[in-house]
């Protein structure tokens, strides 16, 4: 008869226990675990050494946590993020940013410790070891670490511009601080890198904004303010636009059908396009599609409005916070 203990370990790791919790902390045979763990038994095998303890498949939390316990030092309590914790595509994914893939599930170990990598996990050795959090019962990395060893090892610069993007936009780091991070990480000598994480210092948050943000940067157009939050003279906000020109009161919304299949989300689009001009601010409405494949016709249309402003006989009303344009250093290393 087992004891409870491998119902108390299951409790705590989501269902789960590595071999060597199994044998000294529960006392359980080697045997038990080689023949409850054979087709058709009551637990299963997902990584060497870690045992799914039910019969159902594991869900995306179990599989990330999975990558931990075979990750850490088998002595150590693999939930206390010392010796491993999630980080990467894996740990942004738990907090629900969705262009992040979660597997290979990247998890760092301390130096000089190393470990086979497998189909399912990637260990990261460094040097550098972060401070850890819990996210949904998982030691992690904080986001804007696991948004650099994301970036690290990202090919693709428009998924690398559209993650970072989104984790900044969710509110899981500021773009100050992911520099830095990126820095520290010695990633902004990357093209792809550097340049996304410019786009958010200058207040870009969207892979059409920074498209749009490139198209803009080809012309002679001023150079406007990206995500600034707009308020009335009283102090009420009004709108953020996606870019804006203060001194010619003109507007660029970027507006994704996917995000107006619903009356109700067009209806609220609508109110703030009419809020803004009822402020005087004209507005440019245009898709991300238009951004990517028509972008000379959208930029005849920003020239036409900042060319009809100037002068202004009735200014906008609006004043603008927020994010300002800022020098950036081409030669980071």
């Amino acid at each position: 008869m087992i004891t409870t203990t491998p119902q108390r370990l299951a409790r705590r790791q989501l269902n789960m226990a590595t071999r060597h919790q199994l044998t000294t902390a529960a006392g359980v045979p080697d045997g038990t675990i080689t023949s409850r763990t054979r087709p058709g038994g009551p637990w299963q095998r997902l990584l060497p050494r870690v045992y799914l303890l039910q019969t159902g498949p594991p869900d995306h939390r179990q599989r990330a946590l999975a990558a931990v316990l075979y990750a850490a030092e088998p002595t150590a309590d693999p939930l206390s993020g010392d010796t491993a914790a999630l980080t990467g595509g894996a740990a942004l994914a738990l907090l629900g940013i969705r262009e992040a893939p979660y597997t290979p599930a990247d998890v760092l170990i301390r130096a000089p410790r190393r470990l086979t990598a497998t189909p399912e996990v990637r260990p990261l050795t460094t040097s550098r070891w972060p401070r850890t959090i819990t996210v949904r019962g998982i030691p992690s990395t904080r986001p804007v670490r696991a948004a650099a060893d994301f970036a690290a090892r990202a090919d693709d610069p428009d998924r690398i511009r559209s993650t970072l993007a989104h984790v900044v936009q969710a509110g899981w780091c500021h773009p100050h601080d992911l520099h830095a991070e990126l820095r520290a990480s010695r990633l902004l000598g990357r093209p792809a890198i550097r340049s996304a994480a410019s786009e958010l210092l200058a207040g870009v948050r969207s892979v059409a904004e920074a498209r749009a943000r490139d198209t803009l940067t080809a012309t002679d157009l001023p150079t406007p303010l990206w995500n600034a939050r707009l308020y009335t003279p009283d102090g009420t906000f009004l709108a953020s636009p996606d870019a804006y020109w203060p001194d010619e009161g003109v507007a660029l919304e970027i507006d994704s059908a996917e995000y107006h299949y619903t009356r109700d989300a067009w209806h609220a689009t609508l109110r703030r396009r009419l809020r803004l001009e009822s402020h005087g601010i004209l507005v440019v409405s245009a898709t991300p599609s238009m951004i990517r494949d028509t972008p000379t016709e959208v930029i005849a249309a920003l020239r036409a409005l900042l060319t009809l402003t100037t002068p202004r006989p009735h200014p906008p009303t609006a004043s603008a916070r927020g994010h300002q344009q800022l020098s950036l250093f081409r030669d980071e290393r």
